[in-house]
Parts: C-alpha cells; sequence; structure tokens
C-alpha cells in the first residue's frame, strides 16, 4: 500500500485550520488519508484520536482527548468531526472490570469537553485507556483476510513480525477497550494491536508515526497475501449458467423486482421501500458466474461491524429466466429462503439476551446475480451505496482469503452482539418522517417552471428525483439549483424525448439500473402554440399532439411494467391543464391536446388499479415561473397575451393573479405540493383531477 503522507500538505492542513489546535490539524490530515483508502475503511469505518493539554476558560490546562465522533467519514471529516473529551476520568475507568454499555454512554457523554461535539466513536476508550499520543484504527482488507482464518493468529505473527500483538475477538466498546489496555500492559512496546476479525490499531507519538506504522504493517499483510495467492486461481468459472444476451435490461427487471419484493410495511403500517444499488465490475460478473458463488454468499461478513449495513449473509440468484413470473418466483424463493433462516438466527440468539429484543426485518440487503453481479438495498441511496461498498469489498476479500486455506467467518453470535447492539443500529435505524422516503420520482418537462417547482416539492419530500427535459441546457440549470438545494444523492437528471417511446422505456430502464425502479411518474412535458383553427399549420398541430399527448401515452406506457414488475403499486401524477375545461381562443392545438392527455390518463387510472397504481391529475393555471426557472409555455404566449391587452411582464403577472377568486399567485411549488398530496395516499383516490389555479368558476367539477 502506498503511503501517502506529505509534510508539505500537514503544513497546509495545520495552516487551514489555524484556529483549531495545531495537533488536531495534523490529525485531520492523516485521518484522510487513511479514509481515503477503500481497503482500510469504509462509510463511517475506522476511528483516529489525538491527545493533547488544552486551555480551559479559567486558566488551567487539562488533558483532552479528540476522538473521531460516530458516524463521521473519515475520508472528509474535519476538526468539528472529532469529539472533545476529558482523558483523565476516562483513562480511571480501565480500573473497572465491567462496565454496562448504558453507564459507558453516560461516561462518555458526562466527560465531553465541549457539549456541542459530536456523540464519541464507541471505541472511545480503546483510544483513551492507551497511552499513545495519536492512534489510528482501521478495518484493513488484508489483516481480515489473515485473521478469518483457522489459523488467523499465526499467519498474523508471521506476517507482520514480533513487534505486534494479537487479541482475540471482543465486542466494541468496554469489553474491547479492557481486553487491548491489559494487552497493553503485557507488552508496552508493541507498535501494534491486530484483533482478530476486526481490524488493526497502530499509535505512535505523532501523527505521521501513527499513519506510517498503519501503512507498514498493512502493506506486509498485503505482501504475505500475494506471495501465497500468486500461482492460485481465485474463482472457479466453469460456467454454472451462460452470461444473459441483454445484460442491462436483465439487471434492470431484477433490480425492480428484488426491490419490490422486499418492500415491507413495519409495524405501523407505513410501507418502507429500497433503494437499488448495481455493481456489475468484472470482478463481480466472475465470481456471479463462479461454481462457489453460492457458498462466497454462505460465509459471512469480514468483521459484526458490517452486519448493520448488510446483515451476515448474501442472497444468491442462480439464474436469470427470460420470464418476468419466472424470474419473480426465483426471487421470491430466494427472499423467502434468507428470510427463513435469518428469523432462525434471530431466535437462536436473542433468546439469551436478558430483556425483549425488537427482531429487525428479515430482508436481504445483498444480492448477487449470476451474470448481472451484486445488488445492494438500503433505505436511502447513501445506505444502498455503503452496503454495496461493503459488499463488493467483502467479496474481493473472500476471494484473496479462498487460496491461503479457506475463509472462516466469526461465530453467529457474534454477529448478533454486533448487529442488535444500539450503538451500531443508530447507524441506520434512523426514524424517517419524510412523507416520500423510498419513492424514486421521474418527472418530464422539468425544464420549465411546473417541473422544477415538482421536483423541488417531491425532492423536499424524501423523494428520490429524476428530471428530464429535451432541452438539456434548461435541464441542467434545474438540476444545477436543486442540488444546491436538496441532498445531492436524491437528484438525477436523464435526457429523453418523450415521443420516442424506445427512447423513453431505455430511460426508466436507466434509472433502475441507477436507483432500483420507479414508484411516481408526472407526465409534465408539454409545448403550446398561439394560432385560430383558420390559421393553425396542420404540421404544427401534429408537433403538439406528438409532445402533449403521444409523450403522456410513451411515459405512462413505459411505467406499466415497472409497476408490474415492483408489484407495490405507485402513482402517476399527469399535469395537465385548466385549458382542459376552460380553454382559450387561439389556443386549440395547445387545449385539444391537453384535453386528449387528460382522457389519457383517466383511461390509465381505469387500467392501472389493479396493480395498486393510483393516476391522477393536477390542473395548473397562470404559472409564470420567476428569474431562475421561467416557464416555457409563458415564454411562448407571454408576448401575444401581453400585446392584446396592453400591459408588461408584470401587468400580465397582475391580471392572472385578479382574475382567480383568490386573488393568489400560482407557483411551481404549489403544483409540486399537489403532486405530493397524491404521492403520498393520504386518501384512496384515483382517476381525480385537482385544481391548482386560485379558483376558476370554469373549472369547477361538474
Amino acid at each position: 500500500m502506498e503511503n501517502l503522507y506529505n509534510e508539505d500538505d500537514s503544513k497546509t492542513f495545520i495552516k487551514k485550520y489555524s484556529s483549531w489546535p495545531e495537533e488536531l490539524a495534523a490529525r485531520v490530515h492523516t485521518s484522510r488519508l487513511l479514509g481515503s483508502e477503500s481497503t482500510l475503511v469504509l462509510h463511517g469505518g475506522g476511528n483516529t484520536s489525538v491527545k493533547l493539554r488544552q486551555q480551559g476558560i479559567t486558566g488551567e490546562n487539562t488533558s483532552v482527548i479528540y476522538i473521531k465522533g460516530s458516524g463521521a467519514d473519515l475520508s472528509n471529516i474535519e476538526p468539528d468531526g472529532f469529539s472533545a473529551m476529558k482523558l483523565d476520568p476516562l483513562k480511571k475507568l480501565s480500573i473497572l472490570e465491567q462496565l454496562s454499555d448504558k453507564e459507558m454512554d453516560n461516561q462518555l457523554k458526562i466527560n465531553m469537553a465541549d457539549a456541542s461535539s459530536p456523540l464519541p466513536s464507541v471505541e472511545a476508550l480503546v483510544h483513551a485507556f492507551l497511552p499513545h499520543k495519536y492512534i489510528d484504527h482501521t478495518h484493513s482488507d488484508s489483516i481480515l483476510i489473515l485473521t478469518n482464518q483457522k489459523n488467523g493468529e499465526d499467519m498474523i505473527k508471521e506476517a507482520l513480525g514480533d513487534k505486534i500483538a494479537v487479541l482475540p475477538y471482543f465486542m466494541s466498546g468496554f469489553p474491547l477497550a479492557k481486553g487491548i489496555f491489559d494487552l497493553y500492559e503485557s507488552k508496552p512496546e508493541m507498535e501494534a494491536i491486530i484483533v482478530l476479525n476486526h481490524g488493526i490499531f497502530t499509535f505512535g507519538g505523532d501523527a505521521r508515526k501513527a499513519y506510517d506504522r498503519m501503512i507498514t504493517y498493512v502493506t506486509k499483510a498485503e505482501d504475505y497475501i500475494k506471495e501465497r495467492v500468486k500461482n492460485s486461481p481465485l474463482t472457479i468459472s466453469e460456467g454454472i449458467v451462460s452470461i444473459p444476451e441483454n445484460t442491462e435490461t436483465d439487471a434492470a427487471r431484477c433490480a425492480q423486482i428484488i426491490r419490490g419484493a422486499c418492500s415491507h410495511k413495519e409495524k405501523y403500517g407505513r410501507p418502507r421501500r429500497f433503494y437499488a444499488e448495481i455493481r456489475n465490475t468484472p470482478d463481480m460478473l466472475d465470481l456471479s458466474l463462479a461454481d462457489n458463488a453460492s457458498a462466497f454468499c454462505k460465509s459471512g461478513v469480514l468483521t459484526p461491524d458490517h452486519a448493520v449495513r448488510t446483515k451476515n449473509h448474501i442472497a444468491y440468484i442462480g439464474s436469470v429466466p427470460k420470464n418476468d413470473d419466472d424470474l419473480t418466483a426465483v426471487i421470491n424463493k430466494e427472499i423467502d429462503s434468507f428470510k427463513n433462516n435469518y428469523q432462525k438466527y434471530f431466535l437462536n440468539h436473542s433468546a439469551a439476551k436478558e430483556g425483549r429484543v425488537e427482531m429487525l426485518d428479515s430482508y436481504p440487503r445483498l444480492f448477487l446475480i449470476a451474470g448481472i453481479g451484486l445488488i445492494a438495498l438500503g433505505f436511502t441511496r447513501k445506505q444502498a451505496q455503503a452496503a454495496a461498498d461493503i459488499g463488493e469489498r467483502t467479496i474481493l476479500a473472500k476471494l484473496a482469503a479462498e487460496p491461503l486455506g479457506g475463509y472462516e467467518p466469526i461465530a453467529d453470535s457474534h454477529i448478533f452482539d454486533m448487529e442488535y447492539w444500539a450503538r451500531q443500529l443508530v447507524k441506520v435505524t434512523r426514524s424517517f418522517t419524510a412523507p416520500l422516503q423510498g419513492q424514486v420520482a421521474v418527472i418530464t418537462g422539468a425544464g420549465g417552471a411546473v417541473g422544477f417547482g415538482v421536483a423541488d416539492r417531491l425532492l423536499a419530500a424524501g423523494a428520490v428525483v429524476v428530471v428530464s427535459d429535451i432541452d438539456e441546457k434548461r435541464l441542467t440549470k434545474v438540476y444545477d439549483i436543486l442540488r444546491a438545494r436538496h441532498d445531492r444523492s436524491c437528484i438525477e437528471k436523464h435526457a429523453f424525448d418523450v415521443t420516442d417511446y424506445d427512447q423513453v422505456a431505455k430511460a426508466f430502464e436507466n434509472i433502475s439500473l441507477m436507483a432500483g425502479g420507479i414508484d411516481l411518474v408526472v407526465p409534465n412535458a408539454g409545448i403550446a402554440h398561439v394560432a385560430t383553427i383558420e390559421e393553425l399549420d396542420p404540421d404544427k398541430l401534429d408537433s403538439l399532439l406528438a409532445v402533449n399527448l403521444k409523450g403522456t401515452f410513451t411515459v405512462i406506457k413505459a411505467a406499466v411494467p415497472v409497476f408490474r414488475r415492483q408489484g407495490t403499486g405507485g402513482n402517476i401524477v399527469f399535469i395537465s391543464s385548466k385549458n382542459v375545461f376552460d380553454p382559450g381562443a387561439a389556443f386549440g392545438a395547445y387545449s385539444a391536446s391537453k384535453a386528449g392527455a387528460h382522457q389519457l390518463a383517466k383511461i390509465a387510472a381505469l387500467e392501472m388499479a389493479e396493480l395498486g397504481v393510483r393516476v391522477n391529475m393536477v390542473n395548473p393555471d397562470a404559472v409564470f415561473g420567476d428569474e431562475d426557472v421561467s416557464s416555457g409555455l409563458w415564454d411562448l404566449v407571454g408576448p401575444d397575451r401581453m400585446k392584446s391587452r396592453g400591459l408588461d411582464a408584470e401587468g400580465l403577472k397582475k391580471y392572472y393573479r385578479q382574475r382567480n377568486l383568490l386573488k393568489k399567485r400560482v407557483k411551481g411549488e404549489h403544483v409540486g405540493n399537489a403532486v405530493v398530496f397524491f404521492a403520498s395516499e393520504l386518501t384512496p383516490t384515483t382517476g381525480a383531477a385537482l385544481p391548482v389555479d386560485g379558483g376558476n368558476p370554469a373549472t369547477f367539477s361538474r
């Protein structure tokens, strides 16, 4: 492994964070170096610390330890990502023989030197008990490859030499801290501690020394492994199945079916949907087709710390039938088997626990599919990506471990202890209050005011949103604004032409490859044209019918197989128009094409109810947009309306505002709120048309 330490970079960090202690700035530098290497830590894994003397508000100097905050990511950690804690009271806890989790958390909280600090890492006591100024801890793949062997302790000692010490697996928290402290006292000259099935700790008097030792020992482990597996094949690919002819299409089908099959209702009845992340690198495809793939999936995680994100095992799908019903049956059979085994695992290990332990959901988080690769699930896109990263690293590590003598995972009892530890669960079981959490929404015509407003409100409601428009310049502008306002992991863009069914179907396939499927479709793409029937060019009428009517048809049609495979219902909310009920002169092409699309949406409501899909319509009026995102429709028709009424732009907006009963300006966000209402499924409603126009008697239902 390359040593990335650079003294000039360290000085840059010290200068950049000059308002913080110099030792902490140096700590940030090497922490990021560790976090930048995925074979050392992933998604909040690992931790680092530094001890220093710090002056209090009354002038006295006290010993303080800065330890990585729980859940912080070493790859981008800032000084405020570390928890500042009073060191001396924590060190005194080392004399205890036992300490409950509840009391440990209490001691960590009451000894925080800065109340605004994040909660400290669960391994804070390990760092406090050891005397070294700087301590680094990682879950290095190469270290875990060696420790997850039948004779792992012997291999580690042979690979790393006599300046390290080896500790059997201990539960994180006080047991691990106490075990490491006792081991250190027996061998204070050690340079590193290896905890079997867990990882490596290195230390030093300065940040560089601790980091150098980490890289040195990890490199020794890597070299040891390379030397022993160089002539051994990592997989045996004798072709249990053939690679599917259309892997992208089949991968999308698998993702849609898996995502739907694993969706479930929690105890309070709220549906929980997953997002999916697909990994189809050559390594993943190679292993998915190997005749030892199933065995790899049944062996456990590299370290118990991973189980809360991935569970202990991987579901394996050995064939991908071309027929959707057959594929659904294959996938459901594997999921049912996984769930049954998980429930047995829970019953076996929960019985030994004091008090009531509530079972987590029993659905897999990782699927290895022959010829497709790895599919990971998560309640957020970040969780799905984290599960995929961990799953990919785990599989590659197992490949390397196999030729050494055979991968041997840690006992299930240790996995259970970590998976059901409250300190771990907080990473992935935070409550979700956003009404559209778990949903994937697609909006066409998102480059204009209405599409932008809908996207903004859907993102605020917790959905992952894919914005689309044929005008890539307008689309990019909207995309950039939304990314600045919302979680970037929740916003994607995809340009396609709604008049071309093949493009739409391919786009929906790509979106499913990106997020797992689609739950909400908002057909909004539309164009306008001002002309009397006498003056209307037939070709112009055709173009409006192609976008406004056929475009709505293609989007709804392409969504049907996605909804059918998922089997979890869904919503189509068509952005209709006030003109459907109250058309205007010289606006026939627009009004007629929107009326046709409106009627088509009503037919879709009749046909798709059997799938649990609700189809509703929103009829906005006079949505002008603003200086950031204008309305394409009003950009076109506005000048003519201003001329005919003798108004300027602001005057025209006022005219339409005064025309409605409530005298209110209608904004894109108001249309978005209506879409959120329908997608939230607060009422059993389909086939409805909701006006968002400030009140227009001509559009009242009759």
